[in-house]
Formats: structure tokens, C-alpha cells, sequence
């Protein structure tokens, strides 16, 4: 079985309508219908509507993977909301020992701790007390022993930025400032999480060449040895291992490499911007793309609100831009637990990186501006790394230009600073995907632990996936010096 994205619960729902055998359309519908009953929290229904609908279904049904994924995302909506109110509570008592009870009924009440009524039952997300202080000042300032958030030092001004903008206006070049950087990735299965002796599959992320942006890509070493590196054509790009499993013992896999990155940065003229024609190069990336770009009437009208009359492309996307800004980063949910991402990061009040992005693609394409998006790994020159999600988005003459909406408007006098992130990119990160949710090369025969987005990795065996909760992650780096 192979399912690479959530989208396939739409996709397979479409073809299911087609296929020849009895009542496709009833049969067709029960997967949207599924969808949303484990969307309002309704598994036990769900499960039911899921046996009933595989049973009727031939073995080859194209719509069986889309259902018992359903199944699959609801296990993993229970991992994800974990915490009972209790527990929540007790949470942020650590960080508020003097917490009071009407504080916290008014967080509670105020939708700070994301939380899902799941077969009746109230269970809270288990990551919403963390993020409730990145919600609420109040609540953040009210911590006994506050520690720094662990952002990345390039969210606020810094002299790279500086640096960036000013060679490319002496130079006229987009691309500019390079780091050599050597990289090692890796992924360690847990000990007996797959019986001895069986073979473990893995697909650690790997960089494909984007001129300008990252270059002279070197495979220095894999561990096992054996790696087999996807065409660069991939959009999805990695490197597949495979290892016997052994008893008692963790197996990693690792993947080392070495690669030049670069800083890129427009100074864009509003005045000079004018609507692309849709030409069939760019016509995907205007179009919707369920699950996670739809426009909805609720984007449509979030749309109109922020835009107004403004026909400028540029100007739409800076006010575009700044209203996705203006929604706090918080930590997410597993993307693959979520039916339409841009719908989410719409309502929810908060949303990270990739949500962030996602929303902004849909509402720059429903303005009629191509979007797409980008993701990988960020670094830092001193400890900071993360994963990270971006995009690009084109305006004519300039082409395709950067945006990171997640490091959003800079606070800074020199607008070529204040705007850096929409136009502009840092030299500090390393692009693994250049689209969302694609095959892998070779394709996994089960379910993704991660269908949208590939920075940890994956792995399986023959027995199925192995989710988050099975391995651990790992990712090293150092900067080199530049090749003369």
C-alpha cells in the first residue's frame, strides 16, 4: 500500500467515483463523510462508517488506502491530544506556581489551550501549555523562571541581513553571500521496534542542486554504506537505506554531505510589478490543490478583507503577508492529522512555519499571484537548527522571489531590512523540498509518519510504518571554507 499525502483521501475518493462496481457515488462519498466525522471528533462513528465501507469494497479499491488512513489518523489525533484538563493545569503550574484558578479558566475559556472533544470526551492538545505562552503575554509574563524562546537569531534583524541586501544592490547579483556547510542527518530506530532480523527501510532528506540557491553538492558518506540517492529530478529529494534489525540494539542510519548555500535578494520596485499572464508553467502554481489549498468561502472572504481594492500584485502580497504575520507561531499539530491545512492555520488562532505557508500560497493564488512552496533545515552560526518551511512566490518582470512569512516583517528603520523576508533569503538553510507532499523515490509501501512535509525522515518494515513515537532524529553541521 502507498499513500504519500493526506491528499489522498480526496484524491482516492475521486477515482473511487469512477471505478466499476456497485454504487460508486454512495461508496465515493463515505470517504468525505469519514473525513468528517473524525474532523468533528466523532471516531467511534467514523470507525463504524470505515468497517462498513471496507467491507463492501473489493481488495483493490482505490479508496481503501484513503479509509484506513482515517483510521490511522485517528491514532494518531489520540497521541497528539493527549492531556486531560487536570493534566494541562498541572503543566502550567510549574512554570505559574502561584496559578490561580480564575487565570486559568480565563486562558482555558479565551481558546489558549487547543484542545478537541474527541467521542465526547474534552482532551487538550500536548504541546498547548507550552505554547500558551507564546500566546499570551500575560500568561508569559507570569512565569517564575522564564526561558527564552528557541528561535532562530535571524528572526529579528542581524547583520547578515545587512549583509545580503547590500551586496546584491553593489553587485546586482540575487545571489550572494555563499556558506560552504557539511552535514550530517540522521535517524536511530528504537531498540526492538521492529522484530531481529527483519530489514528496516529509511529515507533521510537530501538537497537537490537549485542554481543560485544551493550548489556543489558532495555525498561524502552514508551509514549503511549502501545509499541510494534519488534522481535530482525528485521534488521530495532523499536517500534510501536499508539495515537488519537487532535484537536489543538501536539501528541508525545517517547520511552525510557537503553543500554551498546562498543568500538571495530582490529590491523590488511596486511600481514596476504588473499581473503575470497564466501561462501552463505557471498555471499550478495558481491553482487550488486539495486537501491543503482550497478557496474556500471563508478564505475568499478573509481574502477581501485584507486586500480591499488594491490591484497591485506587490502590494497584495505585502498585505497578504502581513496578515498571515500578524497570526502567532505556536507549536503544531502532526500535519498529517490535519484535513486542510490553510483552513487551519485560518481558524486555529495560531500555526507554524508550514501552516503559515500554506495559507499564504492559497491566498496569493486566489489573488491571481503564483505561489509554491519550499522546506528543509535552518542553521545558525552558533546552536541554533531547526526544521523550517518557506516559499516562493512570482511577480512579473522579477520572476520567482523568496518569502518566509514565519520571520515575517523585521523590525528595523531600512525597509530593505523591515521587508527583507518577502523578496529576500537568508544564507542560512538548506531546501529539501521543492513541493509538498510528493513521492519518494524509492516510494514507501506504507503510510508517512510526515504526509506533507520530509525534514526527520522515514521509516518502515514489512510489518508497516514506524511513526514518531518509534525512532528519533538527529541533525549535525559545520561551516567550511569556500572553495576559491
Amino acid at each position: 500500500m502507498r499513500l504519500t499525502m493526506h491528499a489522498a483521501t480526496l484524491l482516492a475518493a475521486a477515482m473511487f467515483a469512477c471505478a466499476a462496481w456497485a454504487a460508486p457515488q454512495r461508496q465515493a462519498a463515505s470517504v468525505e463523510e469519514v473525513v468528517a466525522l473524525v474532523d468533528a471528533g466523532d471516531f467511534a462513528g467514523a470507525g463504524s462508517r470505515i468497517d462498513t465501507a471496507l467491507a463492501a469494497l473489493p481488495a483493490d479499491a482505490p479508496a481503501r488506502a484513503a479509509l484506513e488512513f482515517e483510521r490511522e489518523r485517528m491514532r494518531r489525533l489520540l497521541i497528539d491530544f493527549s492531556l486531560d484538563e487536570a493534566e494541562v493545569r498541572a503543566a502550567v503550574a510549574r512554570q505559574i506556581p502561584d496559578l490561580t484558578d480564575d487565570e486559568f479558566a480565563r486562558w482555558r475559556d479565551a481558546g489558549l489551550f487547543e484542545s478537541r472533544r474527541i467521542d465526547g470526551e474534552l482532551r487538550y492538545f500536548r504541546r498547548s501549555p507550552s505554547n500558551l505562552y507564546r500566546l499570551s503575554a500575560e500568561a508569559a509574563a507570569r512565569r517564575a523562571d522564564p526561558a527564552p524562546f528557541y528561535d532562530s537569531p535571524l528572526e529579528e534583524a542581524h547583520p547578515h541581513h545587512a549583509e545580503v541586501s547590500s551586496l546584491a544592490a553593489d553587485s546586482g547579483l540575487r545571489s550572494v553571500a555563499p556558506r560552504r556547510m557539511r552535514v550530517t542527518q540522521s535517524l536511530t530506530v528504537n531498540p526492538d521496534a521492529v522484530p531481529a532480523g527483519e530489514t528496516i527501510d529509511a529515507w533521510l532528506p537530501y538537497p537537490r542542486a537549485i542554481p543560485g540557491q544551493q550548489e556543489d553538492i558532495r555525498f561524502v558518506a552514508s551509514r549503511p554504506d549502501a545509499a541510494d540517492i534519488a534522481p535530482e529530478s525528485t521534488l521530495q529529494r532523499t536517500v534510501h537505506l536499508r539495515a537488519p534489525a537487532v535484537a536489543g540494539e538501536a539501528t541508525r542510519f545517517s547520511v552525510t554531505y557537503e553543500l554551498t548555500t546562498y543568500a538571495q535578494y530582490v529590491d523590488v520596485d511596486p511600481d514596476k510589478v504588473v499581473p503575470v499572464a497564466p501561462t501552463p508553467e505557471l498555471a499550478p502554481y495558481l491553482a487550488e490543490r486539495p486537501p491543503h489549498v482550497v478557496f474556500t468561502d471563508a478564505m475568499r472572504l478573509f481574502s477581501a478583507r485584507v486586500v480591499g481594492d488594491e490591484t497591485n500584485p506587490y502590494r497584495i502580497a505585502q498585505k497578504l503577508f502581513a496578515a498571515v504575520d500578524a497570526i502567532p507561531w505556536a507549536g503544531a499539530l502532526e500535519y498529517s492529522t490535519i484535513s486542510n491545512i490553510s483552513d487551519y492555520a485560518l481558524h486555529a488562532g495560531h500555526a507554524d512555519c508550514g501552516q503559515q505557508t500554506l495559507l499564504l500560497i492559497t491566498l496569493l493564488r486566489l489573488n491571481g499571484i503564483p505561489a509554491r512552496w519550499q522546506s528543509g533545515w535552518i542553521v545558525s552560526d552558533g546552536d541554533y537548527n531547526n526544521m523550517h518551511d518557506w516559499g516562493w512566490l512570482y511577480l512579473a518582470p522579477y520572476g520567482w522571489l523568496p518569502m518566509d512569512v514565519t520571520f515575517g516583517r523585521l523590525s528595523h528603520a531600512d525597509p530593505r531590512i523591515a521587508e527583507f523576508y518577502l523578496g529576500g533569503l537568508d544564507a542560512y538553510r538548506i531546501a529539501f523540498n521543492d513541493d509538498y507532499a510528493r513521492e519518494f523515490v524509492p516510494a514507501k509501501r506504507h503510510f508517512r509518519s510526515e504526509t506533507v512535509d520530509s525534514q526527520r525522515g522515514e521509516a518502515e518494515w514489512k510489518g508497516g510504518n514506524l511513526y514518531f513515537d518509534q525512532w528519533r532524529y538527529d541533525f549535525e553541521w559545520e561551516f567550511l571554507p569556500l572553495d576559491p
